[in-house]
C-alpha cells in the first residue's frame, strides 16, 4: 500500500504492518505554523487512531521560542498545562523522504482546543465555502534563502557575514541551477515523495535565494503541503550542513521572501471566477471575492504578517505591497488578478510572506473572499501602473506594526464571524505578546547609534 492511498484508520494499520514499522512520526502545527511532534510506538499509535491521544496543551500556550504567554486564557499556569486531545489524520500519511521507510501523520487538536487549532480554523473556513457550494483550489509559492552555514555557525557569527550558497543577484539563473543541480534534484525528488510536488523551481533575485511554486491542490491539502515544504526544505538543507530560512526579511540589503497564494473557487467541478463577457474576464463572484479580500485585509493582516519581522518586508520598491489594493497582472498591488482560461483565472494574494503560518494565512485570504461574496463587496477599479506612487484612501492603509495589526484583528466583527471569538481573542493576544517580547530587545542598531554619542 502506498502512503497516499491511506484514508482510514484501518488503512493506517495495514501500511504499518506491511512495512514492519515499530515507530512512526506524528505532529501538530502550533500557532506560528511550527510542527511539534514525536516518534510514537505503533501500539500507542494504533490505539490513538480510534480515540485520539493527549498532547500537552502548552503547544498552544507558548511562542516560537518556547516562552510561555502570560496573557492568554485558554491555557497557562492557571490551568496547569493539561493535555489536550488530538486526533490523528490517516489521510495525511506521508513517506518521510529524509527517513526512508518511515511515515509521518499529521494531527489536529479537538474539543475546546479545536477552536484555536490553526488547521481547525482553516477547516471551518472551508466548511463555510462548502455551505456556499464552493471548493477552493490553491497553489502556494515560496521564496527562501539558503546559506552554506549551519545552525551553529550562524550563531557563532552573530548572524553576520553569512555565506550564501551562491553570490550576487542572478534571477532565473541556468548557471546556478546547473552548478547546484544535485541540490535541486534532491529537493524536487523529496517534494514528489512527500506529496508536496513542485511545479516550478528557480533562483530569485538575491544571493542564494530560490523560489518554489507548489502544485495546485484543494485548499486543506495545499496548506498541509506548504507547511511540510517549509519544514522539510530546512531538514534537507541542514543534512547538507546548509541552512534555509523563510524569514520575511533577513537582511536590509536583499528583498524579502514572499509566500504568495494563488486561489480560485470551483462549483460542481467547474471554475467560477471566469466570465468571458466580464471586465477582465472576471465573474461577479470573482469581483466580490477580491472585494472582500481587499476590504478585510487591514483587519486580518496579523494572520498573514504574523511576527515583528513580517513588517520589515512591507516597504515600497521591494516587490512587497504596502496597502490593500488590487490590479490586473500588477505586481505592485497586494492582490493580483490573473486572467486566463476558465481553469487558470485566479487571484494571487501577494501580501503574504514566507514566514506566515500557511493555515492561518489561507484562512484569512479565503475567509475574507467568502465574506465578500456573501456581502457582494465591490472591489472598485483596479490599480493601473505603479501602486507605490498612487495616493490611496485611508481605509486601504495597512497596519504598520504587529501590535497595531493585533488590535485591528481583535476589534474586527468580521474576523469574529469568520473565525470565532475564541480564536480571535487567543491569537491577537499571542501577537501582542510577540511584539512585547521584541520591545525588550536592545538591537545592534541602537547600540551603534546611541551608546557613545548620546
Amino acid at each position: 500500500m502506498e502512503p497516499r492511498q491511506v484514508r482510514t484508520a484501518a488503512d493506517a494499520r495495514r501500511i504499518l504492518q506491511e512495512r514492519g514499522l515499530r515507530h512512526v512520526k506524528v505532529g501538530v502545527h502550533d500557532i506560528d505554523g511550527i510542527l511539534r511532534g514525536k516518534y510514537l510506538h505503533i501500539d500507542k499509535f494504533s490505539g490513538a487512531l480510534d480515540g485520539g491521544m493527549g498532547f500537552c496543551d502548552v503547544v498552544l500556550g507558548w511562542d516560537s521560542n518556547d516562552q510561555l504567554y502570560d496573557n492568554v486564557t485558554y491555557t497557562g499556569w492557571h490551568t496547569a498545562y493539561p493535555d489536550a486531545n488530538v486526533r490523528i489524520l490517516p489521510e495525511t500519511c506521508r513517506e518521510i523522504a529524509t527517513e526512508p521507510g518511515n511515515l509521518l501523520f499529521l494531527c489536529e487538536f479537538t474539543d475546546k482546543a479545536e477552536e484555536i487549532c490553526p488547521r481547525g480554523v482553516l477547516r471551518r473556513v472551508l466548511a463555510r465555502a462548502a455551505k456556499l457550494g464552493f471548493e477552493v483550489k490553491v497553489g502556494f509559492e515560496y521564496e527562501f534563502f539558503v546559506f552554506a552555514e549551519t545552525a551553529f555557525s550562524i550563531r557563532e557569527k552573530g548572524y553576520k557575514n553569512l555565506k550564501p550558497i551562491s553570490p550576487g543577484f542572478f534571477g532565473y539563473s541556468m548557471l546556478r541551477n546547473s552548478v547546484l543541480s544535485d541540490w535541486y534534484r534532491d529537493l524536487l525528488a523529496m517534494c514528489e515523495t512527500m506529496d508536496m510536488g513542485i511545479e516550478g523551481l528557480h533562483t530569485e533575485t538575491g544571493a542564494g535565494v530560490l523560489e518554489a511554486a507548489l502544485r495546485v491542490k484543494d485548499a486543506l491539502g495545499a496548506a498541509d503541503a506548504a507547511a511540510l515544504f517549509k519544514l522539510y526544505t530546512k531538514v534537507l538543507a541542514q543534512k547538507r550542513d546548509w541552512l534555509a530560512t523563510f524569514m520575511a526579511k533577513w537582511s536590509k540589503d536583499w528583498p524579502g521572501c514572499g509566500g504568495h497564494m494563488h486561489m480560485s473557487l470551483w462549483k460542481d467541478g467547474r471554475p467560477v471566477f471566469f466570465d468571458e463577457g466580464g471586465s477582465h474576464r472576471m465573474s461577479d463572484t470573482m469581483r466580490h471575492f477580491v472585494g472582500g479580500q481587499r476590504a478585510l485585509m487591514p483587519d486580518l493582516l496579523a494572520m498573514v504578517a504574523n511576527n515583528v519581522n513580517s513588517y520589515r518586508r512591507l516597504i515600497p520598491g521591494f516587490w512587497a505591497p504596502t496597502v490593500s489594493s488590487w490590479g490586473v497582472e500588477n505586481r505592485t498591488t497586494s492582490l493580483r488578478v490573473i486572467p486566463g482560461s476558465a481553469k487558470s483565472t485566479r487571484v494571487e494574494y501577494r501580501i503574504a510572506a514566507a514566514d506566515a503560518n500557511p493555515y492561518l494565512a489561507l484562512a484569512a485570504a479565503v475567509g475574507s473572499g467568502l465574506w465578500g461574496v456573501e456581502n457582494k463587496i465591490d472591489p472598485g477599479e483596479p490599480i493601473k501602473g505603479n501602486s507605490y506612487e498612487i495616493e490611496h484612501p485611508e481605509k486601504a492603509q495597512l497596519p504598520r506594526t504587529l501590535m497595531e495589526a493585533a488590535g485591528r484583528l481583535k476589534a474586527s466583527p468580521a474576523a469574529r464571524d469568520l473565525f470565532g471569538d475564541a480564536f480571535v481573542d487567543h491569537y491577537s493576544a499571542t501577537r501582542e505578546w510577540e511584539e512585547r517580547e521584541f520591545r525588550k530587545a536592545i538591537t545592534e542598531w541602537e547600540l551603534d547609534r546611541y551608546m557613545e554619542i548620546i
